[in-house]
């Protein structure tokens, strides 16, 4: 049993091994759903740059199966919403995710795993408490003071946690004395995890409890026996995104579907995966948004949104 929107237990769903068109056929038909693309603003991984997202609203039947799909296209979420980058003339969002069966520790991976064999972690449902605002302040603070998000207060951290419309958890990471170190807001979908938002002590930077927390989850993974870990987008000119190259068994998201992720990854031969991803999922093109034939009819249509869009909780 997983952990449901609001504490309560949901039996687990099977990944979708087929497009959304086919989906449909077997009756199961998402309701139609606007996507709205918002205002450029200034982004906050690139300087210079503008930052322009594709979003759409969860809420509603369907919303949590909708997002599990959603989710293997590349997308994200914040708050109730789904987005994705869709900016003129840039693609340096890449989604990508860790494939845990092909994962193996690497001599880094592994310090770090040691480091940390005495912390104890474990999943607790999406309930803000104080404990966690604290080291969420304190994590701010310290890695982003001159970020919108050190501003936050415990009524904006509750917000970013409680206002989910799909099954999230708080995966906590505790010393031998009990002390929350380490905690990650997490998003438990039908083929994986994806990891929404992570934070940390940054009094004990030595012991990389970031990474650690990814490691973690990718155990979660193989102990629920799901095949995924989406870390949210690789960005190779932010030092703040592209640490995630790092990980074994990365993989990317293109235009031909996943892939092995090339470049710096330790595993870079290029391999496709066919796990029910659609034959063609366009990037961000300079001509603008990628249209609702992302996900077939199933999508719904575009507009532009009120200059107004939801906050990245992280990429």
């Amino acid at each position: 049993m997983d952990i449901g929107p609001k504490g309560e237990s949901r039996p687990r769903r099977e990944p979708l091994q087929r497009e959304p068109r086919m989906a449909a056929q077997r009756g199961l038909s998402w309701p139609r759903r606007q996507f709205f693309a918002v205002s450029p603003v200034a982004c906050p991984y690139i300087p210079g740059r503008a930052e322009r997202k594709l979003i759409v609203d969860l809420a509603g039947s369907g919303g949590t199966h909708f997002y599990d799909d959603l989710s293997r296209a590349g997308f994200r979420r914040s708050h109730r919403f789904a987005y994705r980058p869709a900016c003129r003339g840039c693609a340096s969002c890449v989604p990508v995710r860790i494939a845990v069966e092909r994962f193996c520790h690497t001599r880094s991976t592994r310090r770090v795993r040691n480091t940390n064999q005495g912390l104890r972690g474990g999943l607790v449902a999406a309930r803000a408490t104080a404990e966690q605002y604290r080291l969420f302040a304190a994590y701010q603070g310290a890695r982003h003071g001159d970020g919108d998000m050190a501003s936050m207060r415990y009524g904006d951290y509750r917000a970013m946690v409680e206002d989910t419309p799909v099954r999230t958890a708080i995966a906590e990471f505790r010393d031998g004395c009990g002390d929350l170190v380490a905690a990650a807001l997490i998003d438990l979908l039908d083929d994986g995890i994806s990891a929404v938002y992570s934070f940390y002590d940054p009094h004990q930077a030595r012991r990389s409890l970031g990474i650690w927390s990814v490691l973690w989850l990718v155990e979660e993974c193989r102990r629920r026996g799901q095949p995924f870990l989406y870390l949210g987008y690789w960005i190779a000119e932010s030092p703040k995104m592209a640490y995630k190259d790092r990980f074994p068994a990365l993989e990317r998201l293109g235009a031909g579907g996943w892939t092995e992720f090339e470049g710096p990854s330790p595993q870079p031969s290029p391999r496709k995966r066919g796990e029910g991803v659609p034959n063609e999922i366009p990037l961000p093109r300079a001509s603008g948004p990628p249209g609702a034939s992302v996900l077939g009819p199933a999508a719904g249509r575009i507009s532009d949104a009120p200059r107004e869009g939801p906050a990245s909780a992280g990429g």
